[in-house]
Formats: C-alpha cells, structure tokens, sequence
C-alpha cells in the first residue's frame, strides 16, 4: 500500500505520487481476504489460496485491463468486498 501511495498518481487525493522516478506500471495490487473473493466471483482470480501465486494471477489479468496502472482496480476490489458484502 505505502508503495501505491508514493508512486501513483491520483488526483483525487487518494494517492500522493511523489516519488516520480517509479513507475505504478510496476506495482502490484494488494490481495487480502476482501480483494482475493471479489476477484475470485468476478472470474478474474481462479487460484483459491491468497498467495504469491494468486498475486501474479491477479496482476496478469489487471495488466490485460491497464498495462500502465493496473493497481487503480485495487480498491473497487476491497471496496465490494468490505462495504457492500460483493
């Protein structure tokens, strides 16, 4: 998270993107508990485990929709799964 917070940038406040020498192109989106299961009933996550291998799963299909942030998915994957139960 702290990465996606320096690197990226967001104009809507949510990210400061200062560090300007990193590209979010690079960054991969945090999977927790929330992010894993909505990806997993939205069919872009098969692998049932969490892990790393999940990650890159997860982060293969997101670059397919944003090669160049494919970290901005990060919180409408939390967001369904923490405030509306998805």
């Amino acid at each position: 998270m702290f990465l996606r917070w320096m690197v990226r940038d967001n104009k809507t406040g949510v990210d400061f993107g200062i560090w300007k020498t990193h590209s979010p192109a690079h960054l991969h989106c945090p999977l927790d508990v929330h992010s894993g299961n909505v990806a997993r009933k939205l069919g872009i996550l098969k692998r049932k485990q969490n892990d790393w291998k999940a990650l890159v799963e997860l982060d293969t299909t997101l670059r397919k929709f944003d090669k160049h942030d494919p970290v901005k998915y990060d919180f409408a994957l939390f967001g369904l799964g923490v405030f509306e139960k998805f």
